[in-house]
């Protein structure tokens, strides 16, 4: 087998400057004009790349790219600090005018957790753990 990495991920959005604007209300930083641009990536912790690719973009490889129906296309989950934080960050993306899906709850797997949606209806999770 060649050496290979996981080195990124990649979701398809319809609107880049929303898109920019819901992550940004959670803390990843972009380049000041990624809302312009049609690609944009984003550094995570450990390496990894998030990766913004609007639809004209994708179009313009792969014409026949339909976006998918019946669900959505990714989720992402964000570690909080604390279980407050996870309150804290719900209320500040819908602060932001952006959408909830769940309410901030004690989940019985342990963790406090909540999501929200991003502006494709993505389902994008908040947790932290009850306990430390």
């Amino acid at each position: 087998m060649p050496e290979v990495k996981l080195d990124a991920f990649g979701v398809v959005v319809s609107d880049m400057s929303k898109t920019i604007a819901f992550y940004e209300a959670l803390g990843l930083t972009f380049p000041p004009d990624a809302a312009e641009q049609g690609h944009v990536e984003v550094a995570l912790a450990g390496g990894l790349r998030l990766m913004f690719d609007t639809v004209a973009v994708v179009k313009s490889f792969a014409p026949e790219w339909e976006p998918p129906t019946g669900g959505h296309r990714m989720g992402l989950a964000f570690l909080c600090g604390a279980p407050a934080d996870v309150d804290a960050a719900y209320a500040a993306v819908l602060a932001d005018g952006h959408r909830g899906l769940k309410a901030p709850w004690d989940a019985f797997w342990g963790q406090r957790y909540a999501q929200v949606l991003d502006p494709d209806d993505n389902p994008v999770d908040l947790f932290a753990p009850l306990s430390a």
